[in-house]
């Protein structure tokens, strides 16, 4: 089991990250709680890593935080959620806001998150509140800047794409941002609160 990777960033393009360890690529997936936190490429990153064995593939998964690591294998154990909605949940909800969601039984802002349906989210909660702590807080993660892409706009609606939403759906909520001196980054952060109704 793969627990840990400490490399050089060489591309990112979320939801996926190429990662250089002492010559060996690593290709990961990750949420965008964890592209918020990520140096810029060429700079050096440890990332939390959880490996999932499939018949027709070996699949990475990248976390800045073991916190983030902790609630993705959370979210795999609940029936009707896999790796893909697991990266959304973590990518449309903070850690805390996840919490917020157990706690009051937020159904409607579950089901907000692409891949997830009202039974879906009704098991979240009913499977999740028994697992985890609900008064615990994450830990803080650190914020690095960001290499600047060639397109943000158009980077950010592939990731919301890569993430479940349509591309109609993920155009929409780009378009509807201001561009000017936002990186992709803070563009999907603040499309996927717009897309939850979460207050910025």
């Amino acid at each position: 089991m793969i627990g840990r990777l400490t490399g050089v960033l060489i591309r990112k393009e979320p939801p996926a990250l190429l990662l250089e360890v002492s010559g060996v690529g690593y290709e990961l997936e990750a949420p965008m709680s964890t592209f918020y936190d990520l140096p810029a490429v060429g700079e050096q990153v440890t990332l939390y890593t959880h490996l999932v064995v499939r018949e027709d593939a070996h699949l990475l998964y990248g976390f800045s935080r073991e916190s983030q690591r902790q609630w993705f294998r959370h979210l795999l154990k609940v029936n009707g959620v896999g790796p893909r909605v697991a990266l959304a949940v973590l990518s449309g909800l903070s850690e805390q806001e996840l919490l917020l969601c157990l706690t009051h039984e937020d159904i409607a802002r579950l089901t907000k998150v692409p891949g997830i349906g009202r039974k879906t989210a009704e098991r979240l909660v009913m499977e999740l509140r028994d697992k985890v702590d609900l008064n615990m807080s994450p830990a803080p993660g650190t914020a690095r800047p960001a290499g600047r892409p060639v397109d943000p706009a158009q980077e950010a609606v592939s990731a919301l794409i890569a993430l479940g939403y349509k591309p109609a759906e993920a155009s929409r909520a780009i378009s509807n941002l201001p561009h000017e001196d936002m990186k992709s980054e803070d563009l999907i952060r603040q499309a996927l609160k717009g897309l939850a109704g979460l207050k910025s």
